[in-house]
């Protein structure tokens, strides 16, 4: 069991996408998507410069989403998975519902030799490293807050990761320490709080997003965690 840990700078629904009874994570971070087993966690921190209902919030050091990953599917699977399982999760810009316009099956392999992109979160700019990632990652045991971002407690803070890229965590005394921690506190599948940036319909505003996430994506360097600092435990 490994834990993967990156800074979500951009929580706006769609990586991860929390709605429609799973937790899916298929765009952005494709080294993640393409590393990441059965079984083990990924989970997203929070930016200093994050989001709660439109004003500046410093969610350093919260947890803004955790999933244990239940099935790694390829792309083009996945986007007969969600035919099936999930249709909501098939992009819809226009309507009114940011969790549909955060859909994020953004690849249809149905109609021609290469994937074709639908209109959605992402742009032209971001298909090399979507389709890098070559997996979606699905989960029915997953934990999203949004903007209501939990706070990691110190003992856990070994955990997040500063800046780009991710942390791969191999301790699971660590992890099992994580998982506990969040057991206790609260209820699996459940959405706690809206996305930060919820999607906007604006397709100005969706490149920009696009650009930025594109260029965090660039700098996915990993970090090993093979074994923790010794910490006390509460009783």
């Amino acid at each position: 069991m490994k834990l993967f840990s990156y800074v979500l700078r951009f929580d706006d629904g769609a990586a991860p996408n929390p709605f429609w009874g799973y937790c899916t994570l298929t765009i952005c971070k494709p080294v993640i998507r393409r590393t990441a087993k059965k079984g083990d966690w990924v989970i997203g921190t929070g930016s200093k410069k994050g989001f709660k209902k439109g004003e500046r919030r410093d969610f350093q050091d919260h947890l803004v989403y955790a999933m244990k990953i239940s099935e790694v599917v390829p792309l083009e699977k996945y986007d007969r998975w969600c035919r099936k399982n999930a249709p909501d999760k098939i992009p819809g810009m226009k309507s009114a519902d940011f969790r549909k316009r955060a859909g994020d099956c953004i690849y249809t392999f149905s109609s021609a030799a290469e994937p074709v992109m639908r209109e959605s979160v992402h742009s032209g700019i971001s298909s090399e490293r979507d389709l890098s990632g070559k997996n979606a990652l699905i989960s029915d045991c997953f934990y999203y807050f949004g903007e209501n971002a939990l706070l990691l407690p110190d003992e856990l803070l070994e955990i997040v990761k500063r800046n780009q890229g991710h942390k791969k965590i191999l301790d699971e005394v660590l992890i099992n320490n994580f998982v506990l921690w969040l057991e206790r506190k609260k209820q699996k599948n459940k959405i706690y709080g809206d996305p930060q940036m919820p999607v906007s319909p604006s397709a100005v505003k969706r490149r920009a997003c696009a650009k930025i996430c594109a260029e965090d994506d660039s700098y996915d360097d990993e970090i090993i965690v093979r074994r923790s600092k010794p910490v006390c435990q509460e009783e």
